[in-house]
């Protein structure tokens, strides 16, 4: 067994694809628009997964954007995406910089909590050991839910 692809359907296709590449940072390796089905579907890989998704087609996120206006709720049903990351805090604070609330935010040096604008909750993990608690984020409260 080999774990090929997440699906999350998203509302704004635009406003979806700016948070995963623009403010997370992963990288679009194919995208299938169907007239016949009203869909577009984009595959979005993590930087260090783009030369494996372009062979195996895997490890990616799909992005399920059907053409017809539907109200997605249960978000949070859905569970949690997970990326492992070099320095939480640097990462925080950049989704931060770009509007990013970070709902959980890494107080233990290790994980962090935010979300896409669907309501897909996103688990950011240290790589390696925990870090060192550190303000701002030691003391820092939850915002929302994940």
């Amino acid at each position: 067994m080999q774990f090929l692809h997440t699906m999350i359907r998203a509302s704004d296709l635009n406003s979806t694809l700016d948070f995963f590449c623009n403010k997370l940072g992963l990288i679009e390796v194919n995208r299938y628009d169907s007239e016949a089905g009203r869909f577009t579907l984009v595959f979005l890989a993590a930087p260090a997964d783009v030369e494996r998704a372009h062979k195996d087609q895997a490890p990616l996120v799909e992005i399920t954007h059907n053409w017809d206006s539907e109200t997605y709720d249960g978000g949070r049903n859905f569970g949690h995406l997970a990326y492992r990351v070099e320095d939480i805090y640097a990462t925080c604070a950049s989704l931060m910089t770009k509007g990013v609330t970070i709902n959980r935010p890494p107080r233990d040096g290790r994980m962090a909590f935010i979300r896409s604008p669907d309501g897909i909750s996103i688990e950011l993990l240290q790589a390696g050991d925990a870090l060192p608690a550190a303000e701002p984020w030691a003391s820092m409260e939850n915002t929302g839910s994940w």
